[in-house]
């Protein structure tokens, strides 16, 4: 049964035609009227509680206010409209919504210092609306693109309330917009919000007085039996009795059925629905930055950042103490010491890459501030940076910022790094506020490193670990027992054995670590980047128990240019009362040097004492009698020339014997590559055979190009060789027909598609996929072979460096 009242736009037609016409008393007036406010006021008030809701996620109370607005606007330019046709009323709300909604993200933009224009604020709030404030970090800071859902939300709930509640005189299916909107409110705030129980109960309250005043009075005496003969009036009265009992009888049997189950959901958590909505993603590019140091080492001079800084002087900006390691406790002495920008903090390592694994949200100009650790100097750093050649999205700050103007960022709190979802742009200009926690250096010495789920994923070791590996790390642990001496060794250890060189090789897998740590020095092994130094360090003091992680990011004087010879990675370690404390494994510029082998004991390989072979003992052979002088004796042996027939067959058959080996050596190791294991490993084995192809053509690549530069010198290559190759040109006319160098040189572009496919997205490659591989890497080989001259390609086949380069990569 659905309650009403008398419609606002009827009540001077009441008035009439009720007894004592317009000329009835000024109370029985007045009451009419006000019987008539509390349903408009019910509205704004059910409409105003569901911001009240909403308003608990964000940074501040002014969603609730703007909601609030919205809720008094659309319900007043409903009653002023009454008298007018319904059909006009609709368009003239949506004109006050949108003057209404105009003014509040201005306001919101303005005080957000957002940059760009007005429109292009407005486009992306009305194409980000929704997901924004599904992906906002919370507290979520009332931005143009996190308030337009709620405002219009809120306004078209109110004109339909009124429409249907003042207009029509429906009250409670008037109640049925605001509900829905109150429910949304619930909804979008799930989990992370305490459960909203008094807006609640004021929300059904303020239902319930909308509906006990706004009733329509009824008959005289309030019996509606009243005036009817005694029989007809006793039996309308027994069926209203009836009537009666059933709906009290359904409404307590609902209760009973119900309630058992309302209640046990009332601890439930209730549904996030953030985790349904993908958040902000890094590029694929920005998932591991590490290997970005090796190239930006080989351009020393390209700029990627301009920083301007301001930091207060006074005791926080005071040096460490003496004997603080480099780098660890306070990063650096502040005043006019290098500041740490950091870019990107990787936590997650499979024993082939190191991966950022961060969660971004959206946020606004003030970032959720966390309590730094006890007993730490703060530093208030303030940082004006300007984007130069650095691409990604990945945003560089001080650790930890907590304000950022002049960008819309997304924020990860459990590393503190941002990321510009629209991606890093020459001249993009930003502010950063950042507070810098330098704790206490004296209490490393005896401080403890947590343990438990909450840090597994900082202390996980992947499997795979080389046992050279694992065994410098026993090494290290066993003469240290602090944590903080465990990482004190292992930062001593690497600073004083090895190289840091700008030309070393990216990657930082488990075989490329054991190279460095353990490699020939006069082959390549001991020396690297930073990338090497850092990432050594966080998988030997994860060996040793350490929760580590790698930190890329750049060395700034405060002020200037931040070059690419400036970027570099570190490790840091996490100690309990302390936080993240960074290290510097990197040697000294005037420090040569150790060999490893002074510090680093290997296992002996010997066999067991008992395996060991027994001396055996030979007897001494009798010497041979002197010749008596005397002419040459015969004695019957071997010609001579026979001798030397027969020496100089035996070195052709071995010879021969021997190219027929390597011949066979290299068509096994070809197929190999080509047909074994799943179809990554076989579309790696082809691209390796186009790499031998271009070393015997005697242009080797280098580990530091990509496979598409790879492929681009690839035909580059092929069109070379065949430029020289004598007899395609005719002196008197064109170049022979032959076959076109492209073929083969595209077949290559598309195996390094392949390739990039299979490092970036592991297990997603075909059989069809590895097939078109195989064919692609025999097709170069052969044109490039067939480019050679006739003597080089009586070699290609048989020459032995594929196959010590296959042995020096296992």
């Amino acid at each position: 049964m659905t309650v009403t009242g008398p419609p606002a736009s009827d009540a001077a037609t009441d008035a009439a035609a009720e007894p004592g016409g317009p000329g009835r008393p000024a109370t029985v007036r007045l009451g009419r009227v006000l019987r008539a406010v509390p349903v408009p006021l019910a509205l704004v008030a059910m409409i105003g509680l569901a911001g009240v809701v909403l308003g608990r996620v964000y940074a501040d109370g002014l969603l609730t206010a703007l909601v609030l607005g919205a809720a008094v606007g659309s319900v007043l330019v409903s009653v002023a409209a009454r008298r007018l046709p319904s059909w006009l009323v609709a368009p003239i709300s949506v004109l006050a919504m949108a003057g209404w909604t105009a003014w509040s993200l201005r306001f919101t933009a303005t005080r957000a210092e957002l940059p760009g224009g007005f429109g292009e604020v407005v486009a992306d709030a009305a194409r980000n609306g929704i997901p924004r404030l599904l992906t906002a970090m919370i507290p979520v800071e009332p931005t143009p693109d996190t308030v337009l859902v709620p405002l219009v939300a809120a306004w078209l709930a109110g004109l339909a309330g009124a429409e249907v509640a003042v207009r029509a005189g429906r009250v409670l299916l008037g109640y049925l917009p605001p509900l829905l909107l109150y429910a949304g409110a619930l909804y979008v705030v799930g989990p992370n919000a305490d459960p909203a129980i008094r807006p609640t109960l004021v929300l059904v309250a303020a239902a319930v007085l909308g509906l006990a005043v706004s009733a329509r009075p009824g008959t005289a005496g309030g019996d509606p039996a009243a005036g009817l003969a005694p029989a007809l009036r006793t039996a309308v009265r027994a069926r209203l009795a009836a009537a009666s009992a059933a709906g009290v009888a359904v409404v307590v049997a609902l209760a009973a059925l119900l309630g058992p189950l309302v209640a046990a959901r009332v601890e439930d958590r209730p549904v996030d629905p953030r985790r349904y909505v993908e958040p902000p993603q890094v590029e694929t590019l920005d998932e591991n930055p590490l290997i970005r140091i090796s190239g930006w080492a080989l351009n020393p001079e390209q700029q990627l950042l301009d920083v301007r800084t301001a930091r207060p002087a006074g005791p926080a900006a005071a040096a460490p103490p003496s004997g603080d390691p480099a780098g660890a406790g306070p990063e650096e002495p502040a005043g006019e010491a290098p500041l740490r920008i950091r870019l990107a903090v990787l936590s997650d390592y499979d024993g082939v890459t190191w991966r950022v694994g961060a969660t971004y949200r959206n946020a606004g100009r003030i970032l959720p501030a966390a309590a730094p650790p006890p007993d730490s100097t703060v530093e208030t750093v303030r940082q004006e940076i300007t984007v130069a050649d650095l691409t990604g999205r990945l945003l560089p700050a001080v650790a930890t910022p907590r304000e950022v103007t002049g960008a819309r960022v997304a924020y990860d709190p459990a590393t503190g790094t941002l990321i510009r979802p629209e991606g890093l742009s020459p001249g993009l200009r930003y502010t950063v506020t950042s507070e810098r926690a330098r704790p206490d250096v004296n209490l490393l010495a005896t401080a403890n490193v947590p343990a438990g789920d909450q840090v597994a994923r900082v202390l996980r070791v992947a499997d795979g670990v080389p046992d050279p590996l694992r065994r410098l790390a026993t090494q290290l642990a066993e003469e240290n027992g602090a944590p903080y001496a465990r990482a004190l060794a292992v930062e001593q250890f690497l600073a004083e054995h090895y190289r840091l060189v700008a030309d070393a090789p990216s990657g930082h897998a488990y075989p490329n670590l054991s190279f460095f740590l353990f490699g020939p020095r006069n082959g390549g092994g001991q020396r690297g980047t930073s990338e090497q130094f850092a990432a050594a360090f966080a998988v030997l003091g994860r060996l040793t128990g350490l929760p580590t992680r790698v930190v890329v990011g750049f060395e700034s004087t405060g002020d200037g240019p931040v070059r690419a010879a400036d970027a570099y990675a570190w490790p840091e370690v996490l100690f309990e009362g302390l936080g993240w404390v960074p290290f510097d494994p990197l040697p000294r510029p005037d420090q040569e040097p150790r060999p490893v082998e002074e510090d680093f004991r290997p296992q002996p390989e010997d066999p067991p004492p008992s395996e060991a072979p027994e001396p055996t003992l030979e007897p001494t052979a009798e010497p041979e009698p002197a010749a008596a002088p005397g002419p040459p004796v015969d004695s019957g042996g071997v010609p001579t020339p026979v001798l030397v027939g027969g020496g100089a067959g035996g070195l052709l058959l071995l010879v021969g014997g021997l190219l027929l080996t390597l011949l066979l050596m290299r068509r096994a190791l070809t197929r190999a590559r080509l047909g074994r294991g799943d179809p990554g490993q076989r579309i790696a084995g082809a691209w390796r055979e186009v790499t031998d192809a271009l070393r015997l053509a005697g242009h080797p690549v280098g580990g530091d190009l990509a496979a598409t530069e790879v492929a681009a010198r690839a035909r580059r290559t092929l069109a070379a060789a065949r430029a020289r190759l004598p007899g395609t040109v005719d002196a008197d006319g064109p170049p022979t027909p032959g076959p076109d160098p492209a073929g083969p040189a595209d077949a290559v572009a598309e195996l390094a598609d392949l390739l990039n496919q299979v490092a970036f997205a592991p297990g997603t490659a075909t059989g069809e996929q590895a097939h078109r591989a195989a064919a692609a890497a025999a097709d170069y080989v052969d044109a490039l072979r067939a480019a050679r001259p006739w003597w080089r390609r009586l070699l290609w086949s048989v020459h032995p460096g594929p196959l010590r380069r296959r042995s020096q990569t296992r």
